[in-house]
């Protein structure tokens, strides 16, 4: 275990004095608490920033049952804030609207919608250019992503590789087919004046792409992004997120922080026997955390609470525990 005056402070304050942080992830297996862990961060954001928009990028949305309130695809301001807002994207449906807006005939789109959908992963890499031109687009100090468990986030450091290869393939059948379709599309009456949807559609690509490049030099500047890493004291947990770690290393994406979720703390002279061996177990992988990550790693630990951490005033609460060091009661 790393020597206490060489442990970082275990909290959440380093990310909060950061100014210049543009894009913070929370991300980690499936149900280690990346929801609560965002919203609680981001509301401890709007005390420090001029305006924060909280993200969810997880199909299984939760932000507003977190919250209390419904979000949808626009930035909705936050019931009891007035500089902090929040909104539910799913990437994969973003370019169905793309090809349909393409083609407003529909016959078009369908082509093209089946071309593009023979490119592995075109359709989240296209659904996350699109969350970035729209997120770009408006002017918030910080942007805080809920995301959907780890093998999904990771998918998007390819991303840009992804639209690469898209590109060059469509442009392929585009001169391959264009003539054909475009003689197909004049005999069906529908060539009009709305101009080549196929041009259109290899238009709107081509400035994807060019977002989402620019996009990924910012997630590779430790001063502008950080993943936290959000896990459980338990063995498959602590295994995704090494893996987790190793591939941000990779890709040059910065993490410092690791909140640990869910802790047991038993009261003393307590007669349960399942939350001692729990509470054994959890103190037995939370050793293995402090060895591994101690010295590099802001480890925060969180406490399983007796009720859910739902509406702004128990997120609230809750938040200050990523700040404040959490003392179980004696």
């Amino acid at each position: 275990m790393a020597p206490a005056e060489l442990a970082l402070e275990s909290t959440l304050q380093n990310v909060l004095d950061a100014k210049d942080l543009r894009w913070i992830f929370c991300g980690g297996k499936g149900g280690v608490g990346k929801t609560t862990t965002s919203c609680s961060l981001a509301v401890q954001l709007a005390k420090v920033r001029d305006s924060v928009l909280l993200i969810s990028t997880d199909p299984a949305h939760n932000l507003s049952d977190a919250f209390s309130q419904k979000f949808g695809k626009e930035a909705t301001l936050v019931n009891g804030f007035n500089n902090l807002y929040a909104m539910e994207i799913d990437p994969t449906s973003s370019i169905r609207e793309m090809v349909l807006q393409a083609d407003q005939n529909g016959a078009m789109g369908t082509i093209m919608q089946d071309l593009a959908f023979a490119i592995p992963g075109i359709d989240e890499a296209m659904g996350f250019a699109e969350i970035m031109k729209h997120v770009k687009s408006m002017e918030f100090s910080v942007i805080v992503f809920d995301t959907a468990p780890t093998g999904h986030t990771l998918r998007f450091l390819s991303f840009p590789s992804v639209l690469e290869k898209a590109l060059a393939k469509l442009s392929t059948l585009s001169g391959r087919f264009g003539p054909m379709m475009n003689q197909m599309m004049g005999m069906m009456g529908m060539g009009g004046e709305g101009g080549n949807p196929t041009e259109d559609m290899f238009g709107k690509l081509e400035q994807m792409r060019g977002v989402i490049t620019e996009v990924n030099t910012q997630f590779k500047d430790p001063d502008k992004t950080t993943f936290i890493c959000v896990c459980i004291s338990e063995f498959l947990s602590l295994y995704e997120t090494e893996r987790l770690i190793q591939e941000l290393t990779a890709y040059e994406i910065d993490t410092h922080c690791i909140v640990v979720n869910q802790l047991l703390f038993p009261k003393p002279g307590t007669n349960c026997e399942h939350c001692s061996v729990r509470n054994a177990m959890q103190l037995k992988y939370l050793d293995e955390i402090h060895d591994l990550y101690g010295e590099d790693f802001h480890v925060v630990k969180m406490p399983l609470l007796t009720e859910e951490v739902r509406g702004v005033e128990k997120i609230k609460s809750f938040s200050e525990m990523l700040i404040k060091p959490y003392e179980p009661p004696k």
